[in-house]
């Protein structure tokens, strides 16, 4: 390897992401990790300084599709994006699996997938397939054992003993925050790390999660969404360990950019809009053009 360059981020070693994630998610202060969909909102997320990020499975539904999360997305699909976005980025990533893609053998096959794509915590819900989105309603719920099953598939096949499991439960929509306590339980007990009861609609349901399971617990931050939208040391007071904002950069990305679109077909240009964007250096500095250049000067310059 060339020495005395620095390499860019898409080329270099990332080992040692899943302990960093376990690290973080270890630390007395609540861990905080956007959503991103895709390479460019995945380095946005590392150039704001974040220590994580969340892989959200709308997000990349309306990136991949321009259509809702709805369980239409194939795993190919999937998986070849999410090694793009691991691979371009140093943090630890937190993906969506969704079900698993079916059966056990699916189920590993996905962990095994999701690891060696660089991805530090594979999230595994307990909807029945084709899925929905968290906090709408129609959410069909798969057995407890068949969930466990999935649980136990992705422990069984993981390579890195700190590749996290993460389980999430939507039973609390249609069941109640304790039957969705009474299975997230079950699922800890099955192997999962963290756990993520999806959608509680009050803080005292919230401090009951908190307060009936063990492990390490997460907090979905929908603005608008079934869940009280609390800042993060409020979270981190209920006892939560990690707080993910899913669909925020989306939201941001679109309405901004809707705006400068709006000022453009109205003026003819985009001068004056450009408080909105980067300027052309911070661009090419977001994505490493400097390192990506002078590495590939070492082999041979351009005329």
């Amino acid at each position: 390897m060339t020495q005395n360059v620095k390499l860019p981020v898409g080329l270099i070693n990332k080992g040692g992401r899943n302990t960093k994630l376990r690290d973080l998610l270890a630390q007395d202060d609540i861990l905080i990790a956007p959503g991103a969909f895709d390479c460019i909102s995945g380095r946005i997320v590392q150039n704001a300084g974040f220590e994580a990020l969340y892989l959200t499975g709308a997000g990349i539904s309306m990136s991949l599709m321009g259509a809702p999360d709805l369980g239409m997305l194939s795993y190919g699909e999937i998986i070849e994006h999410i090694r793009r976005i691991a691979d371009a980025v140093e943090i630890p990533v937190i993906a969506d699996a969704d079900t698993g893609y079916g059966g056990p053998l699916n189920v590993i096959r996905t962990a095994r997938d999701y690891e060696t794509a660089g991805i530090s915590c594979i999230q595994i819900e307990d909807q029945q397939w084709p899925k929905r989105c968290g906090h709408m309603m129609n959410r069909v719920i798969a057995p407890v054992e068949e969930m466990c099953g999935r649980i136990k598939a992705a422990v069984d096949i993981r390579n890195d003993p700190d590749f996290v499991i993460m389980a999430r439960t939507d039973a609390r929509t249609n069941h109640g925050i304790n039957e969705a306590i009474d299975r997230m339980n079950a699922y800890i007990e099955a192997g999962a790390d963290v756990a993520f009861v999806e959608s509680p609609e009050s803080v005292d349901e919230m401090r009951m999660i908190n307060e009936q399971i063990s492990a390490p617990t997460l907090a979905n931050m929908v603005e608008g969404g079934r869940t009280p939208f609390i800042p993060c040391p409020k979270l981190q007071e209920l006892g939560y360990d990690l707080a993910i904002y899913p669909g925020s950069m989306g939201r941001v990305l679109g309405k901004s950019g809707t705006r400068v679109l709006e000022h453009l077909k109205k003026t003819g240009t985009t001068d004056g809009m450009q408080d909105w964007m980067y300027d052309q250096p911070d661009l090419f500095r977001l994505f490493d053009y400097k390192d990506w250049t002078e590495y590939e000067a070492q082999f041979g310059k351009r005329d």
